[in-house]
């Protein structure tokens, strides 16, 4: 990010605007349903509506032993889990979906407020495919979602 300047603030960025989506969205959207597992209500909502937006199709839970049993049940193309939750927390929640045969192909992408690097070490250790730190970057995020997407594709 460019610091701040009143040249920054004047320049013209017409010349510089790219197209942001690098793949094209389909008009029904994607066959492709990501579990958000938060303890948070507000980045549940936050995710939500960016990934509905996006044609992505969304579940959710509200702690790690919900998020278990979605991902049993559901069978997602993706989990977004957070750490820091009650009860279960999400490198438990992880493990248990690393574990489970049924679940166990299933891409996490461990979203975290902590910025640590043990706490990357743990979920790369536990199974994580990826670890986002919060506030996420919609880059990141969506790079992260379309590298799985195209990996998927290319198992099948």
């Amino acid at each position: 990010m460019k610091p701040f300047s009143l040249k920054n603030l004047f320049t013209s960025r017409a010349k510089t605007v790219k197209e942001r989506r690098h793949n094209p969205r389909p008009a029904d959207g994607y066959d492709f349903t990501i579990l958000i597992v938060d303890d948070s209500r507000t980045a549940v909502a936050t995710f939500t509506k960016m990934l509905t937006q996006a044609g992505f199709k969304t579940l959710s839970a509200s702690d790690g032993q919900e998020g278990v049993a979605a991902a049993k049940e559901h069978l997602p193309d993706l989990v977004l889990m957070d750490v820091v939750m009650p009860g279960l927390n999400g490198f438990q929640a992880t493990r248990q979906i690393r574990k489970n045969e049924t679940t166990a192909h299933i891409p996490i992408i461990i979203v975290s407020g902590e910025q640590q690097a043990t706490e990357q070490f743990w979920g790369k250790r536990v199974g994580a495919s990826a670890f986002l730190t919060k506030p996420v970057d919609r880059g990141q995020l969506f790079g992260g979602i379309f590298d799985i997407m195209d990996k998927k594709n290319e198992d099948q």
